[in-house]
């Protein structure tokens, strides 16, 4: 597998993160044309912040991503961003979601880093630093 690297003036780097959220009460209200035009709109908010969706998935109830970001974008950020314009959108769009929820997303979101290797590959790699055999006379 090949890493997709980005630049910038302080270094290169490849952050992908997976978040999930969910409409107020868990209310399966993302269906037919809502999801379509959401899955339109984190789009159009991934390209405006010059992330990289990955992978999403609408569902009835929530919402999966899969998303590229840049280095100073934290995940609540990322989260946020996506939810807040999409909610705006939306219930100015579909007024059925403005009548039957106070908001549109719950509060809460779930978001956890993704790399292109394991965190036990990275733990073996910096506790097996000293063992590299170019490296053992440099420690003693």
């Amino acid at each position: 597998m090949t890493r997709n690297v980005r630049r910038f003036s302080g270094g290169v780097y490849d952050l992908g993160l997976h978040v999930v959220w969910c409409p107020k009460y868990r209310r399966p209200v993302l269906g037919g044309r809502v999801a379509e035009r959401l899955d339109e709109l984190i789009r159009d908010k991934a390209d405006e912040r010059g992330w990289e969706i990955i992978a999403l998935e609408v569902m009835p109830d929530h919402v999966h991503l899969f998303v590229k970001h840049d280095p100073k974008s934290s995940a609540s950020y990322v989260a946020n961003q996506f939810k807040g314009f999409t909610s705006r959108v939306l219930r100015a769009e579909f007024p059925h979601l403005k009548s039957r929820m106070p908001t549109l997303w719950s509060s809460s979101y779930f978001a956890a880093s993704v790399g292109a290797v394991s965190a036990a590959t990275v733990e073996k790699y910096i506790n097996t630093q000293w063992e590299r055999p170019w490296k053992k006379e440099a420690r003693s």
